[in-house]
């Protein structure tokens, strides 16, 4: 055999070869018994690596990926097969004359990486130095266009360490000013590379490289850094978030190609979203989209309630002194944070707890990232990176505060500690020269919300209302909402995003915008409000209320949509008051919408009722039914949702409500056309009746057993009869009722059905009698010999009905 090889795989017919590379996976599944003729083997590949015809060599690389996986498997008797016969050609062919070759092999050696098949050794030994090599001044410029693209790609799956050392010929390609298309590739792939160094080696080394990229004569460079802006803004600390990369992002947002700003303009609200601090929001958006809350500790997750002793205010560019507790209603924010308030969950009327500003707010145990840098950098970089929150959170309230006074840190001196309303009031008096600056402005705006918001808390106090605040302050401009307590997120929040970067948010709306960027721009900024408002926090939900109603008004059905997906999310981040007065009539009109803006809201229609108070979920009750009715029939995937959202939703309502209310769809949906809705329709009705029997409604449970039997048992059509086997069985495995109960009211209608003449019917009730009734009833003493023995029976009949 290895003679056959060799004749066919150095034979001067050009096909031969090529069937020998196309092969060379099984000839090496043949000769692995072996190492001498294995290692005999692959020596053979090596020299055809060397062929001089490129169809023959390019077939050679397809066959690498595979083989470097059947080498991993076998890796015990070949540890060293693949880095000393395999890798070498993969580098090799990185610089073969012919392109389709070279295309290949980068193609290789990117799965190779995905897969993890290539070890950290060989990557800085034999990979990176020919990247090196190809991206080097004098360098073909074909050869350096791709070794630029493949460095980037890789970029993402190679380590820190790996990375840095290709950190320098990078920086070098940012500025190729002979080859456009470099520049290009490295804009487009500036933000992985941010990414993977970390926050130090892109300020000091990446920055000014990203500037002059953002200023590239060429739009379409330009238009990859727009692309790009969000991760290279989490790759950096607050301070240049701010100071630098707002007014780079202002200049693309007002480029004069249209491209660019069609793409900064995407990328608007995502660019605003890293300014979000998830040590003060609470809640963090995952990489999927996914919103959740920032981890707690245990008495922050038993719903305690502490009533808070002190609020804060902060004005906006200014930090008012050192950290100091007070009595009066507002305390004023420290340079090394915010001072802590426990934090605590109100719970509402059916006895769950309902995320509240404050446990919204739970970073409050943390400094402000936002706008002091951290005091450990380890602790920043793990909080800014991606806006997830650190892993490791002290508490901060027995930690001793830095009194000095850092001027690095401020834009203007420190004014003197204030105690109390009167204070306030003389800033206010302050300020006023400096009105022709729109930050003091911003800052003028948020201290009056807090002086107002302070007089409506003590209002609410007095009546027993601590912890509520009226619904016209989330409706005011010039008032703080949410459970009077404004003082300290105001500050923190308004601080957070740059005026003209919200006044160009907000002008998204515009129909001119739509004419002279892009027509699809209201479409990304509903994509992108959830991360705007948790940014903003909800205190100050006012600046988009309006933005998001117009949104949610708006002419094209995928706007409406975009906002139907994500109304669920934006409830969680404004809390049960906000959401009860603004949010609910919304999502009330987009149950009525089309079906396309419907989906939206039926596929999180969980996630958003139980964000509502008992009284104001229970109206929905009536209106589930309306779910039943689509603009087209055939839409049965409408259906299927509706029926996975009421087994998740039943946990909400009382067992009363469930058999009023739901039994019918249920009932309804277990009738339906498509078997993907029946099937998930039955597993409906059994956490249905598990639900009557858990809470205690025995009689409720009864009746909807015998109209179970009625439904389906007795139905005419084998799909129902089928259907109460099936029920049965999930009834049985899932603990759904006593087992007296069952043996009395549903077993005896199961053992009819073992004579059905349907042989499908017959088939689903052995199965669940040999995999459910028989298993399970050894364990219970309340099925009797005599029940239990009548199983056996039907079972055996069933069983020889079958061989037969």
């Amino acid at each position: 055999p290895l003679g056959r090889l060799e004749k066919y795989a150095f034979s001067e017919n050009v096909f031969n070869r090529q069937i020998v590379a196309r092969g060379l996976l099984d000839v090496l599944r043949e000769f692995s018994d072996n190492e001498n003729d294995f290692i005999s083997v692959m020596e053979t590949v090596a020299r055809m690596s060397e062929d001089g015809e490129p169809t023959v060599r390019a077939e050679l690389m397809e066959q690498v990926p595979n083989i470097a996986m059947f080498l991993h498997e076998s890796q015990p008797n070949f540890p060293a097969a693949f880095s000393r016969y395999l890798v070498p050609i993969v580098v090799h062919y990185l610089t073969d004359p012919n392109n389709q070759v070279r295309k290949t092999s980068q193609a290789a050696l990117l799965v190779l990486l995905e897969q993890g098949l290539i070890c950290k050794g060989d990557m800085e030994t034999k990979v990176c130095p020919v990247l090196l090599d190809l991206t080097e001044p004098s360098s073909d410029d074909d050869y350096k266009i791709e070794a630029v693209a493949i460095m980037c790609k890789l970029v993402t799956m190679l380590s820190k360490e790996t990375v840095e050392q290709l950190l320098e010929r990078f920086c070098e390609l940012c500025s190729d000013a002979r080859l456009f298309q470099v520049r290009k590739v490295c804009a487009a792939n500036f933000g992985e590379f941010c990414s993977i160094v970390g926050r130090d080696a892109t300020e000091k080394l990446l920055m000014s490289k990203f500037f002059d990229l953002c200023s590239d004569s060429l739009w379409g460079i330009r238009k990859a850094c727009a692309d790009c802006f969000m991760i290279v803004s989490n790759s950096t600390s607050p301070e240049v978030r701010r100071t630098k990369l707002s007014p780079l992002f202002s200049s693309l947002i007002s480029d004069q190609s249209r491209w660019v700003r069609q793409a900064a303009f995407q990328s608007l609200g995502r660019f605003i979203s890293t300014f979000a601090n998830p040590s003060s929001t609470g809640l963090y958006f995952k990489e999927d989209g996914t919103l959740l809350e920032v981890p707690t500790c245990p008495s922050d997750r038993l719903g305690h309630k502490h009533k808070p002793t002190a609020k804060h205010t902060h004005c906006h560019r200014t930090t008012l002194g050192p950290k100091k507790h007070y009595n009066s209603p507002l305390c004023i924010e420290s340079s090394n944070g915010p001072t802590v308030r426990p934090s605590h969950t109100p719970i509402n009327q059916d006895g769950r707890s309902t995320p509240s500003l404050e446990s919204m707010s739970r970073g409050n145990s943390g400094s402000d990232s936002t706008h002091t840098p951290p005091q450990n950098q380890h602790e920043g970089q793990a909080l800014n990176n991606n806006n997830l929150p650190p892993t490791n959170n002290k508490n901060k309230e027995t930690e001793q505060t830095d009194q000095n006074f850092n001027s690095f840190l401020y834009w203007r001196p420190p004014l003197v500690d204030i105690k109390g309303e009167k204070e306030e009031e003389e800033v206010l008096d302050c300020l006023q020269s400096h009105m022709d600056d729109p930050d003091v402005q911003a800052q003028v705006q948020v201290l009056s919300a807090a002086l107002k918001a302070a007089q409506l808390e003590s209002q609410s106090e007095e009546e027993g209302e601590s912890e509520s605040q009226s619904e016209e302050e989330g409706e005011s401009e010039s008032q703080t909402p949410e459970g009077g307590e404004p003082d300290e997120e105001s500050s923190q929040n308004r601080n957070v995003i740059p005026q003209q970067l919200l006044d160009q948010y907000l002008s998204m709306t515009d129909p001119a915008q739509a004419q002279t960027v892009d027509t699809e721009i209201a479409k990304h900024c509903a994509f992108s409000l959830p991360g705007v408002a948790l940014t903003l926090g909800r205190q100050n939900w006012h600046c988009l209320k309006d933005t998001y109603e117009t949104l949610a008004t708006d002419v094209q059905w995928k706007v409406r949509r975009t906002l139907a997906f994500s109304i669920h999310d934006l409830a969680l981040i404004l809390g049960d008051q906000l959401t009860a007065a603004d949010l609910v009539p919304i999502f009330n009109g987009f149950l009525k919408d089309l079906d396309e803006v419907r989906i939206g809201v039926l596929k999180h229609l969980y996630d958003f009722l139980k964000l509502l108070h008992a009284e104001n979920r229970r109206e929905y009750l009536y209106q589930l039914q309306e779910f039943m009715v689509t603009d087209n029939s055939r839409n049965w995937r409408f259906r299927y949702q509706l029926a996975e959202q009421l087994i998740l939703i039943m946990e909400l309502y009382s067992h009363d409500d469930v058999y009023n209310y739901l039994r019918q769809i249920a009932l309804t949906l277990c009738s339906d056309k498509v078997s993907e809705v029946r099937w998930i329709s039955y597993q409906l009705v059994v956490e249905i009746l598990q639900k009557m029997y858990a809470c205690g409604a025995h009689e409720l449970g009864l009746n909807f057993s015998n109209e179970l039997i009625a439904r389906f048992c007795h139905c005419p059509k084998w799909v129902g009869r089928q259907a109460f086997a099936f029920i049965c069985q999930a009834i049985v495995e899932e603990d759904c009722m006593p087992m007296d109960q069952f043996a009395q009211h549903l077993l005896p209608s199961l053992l009819s059905l073992s004579l059905d003449p349907v042989a499908n019917v017959r088939v689903l009730v052995a199965k669940a009698l040999r995999q459910s009734v028989m298993e399970k009833g050894k364990d219970w003493a309340l099925l009797s010999t005599q029940e239990y023995g009548s199983c056996m029976r039907c079972f055996m009949l069933l069983r020889k009905s079958r061989m037969e």
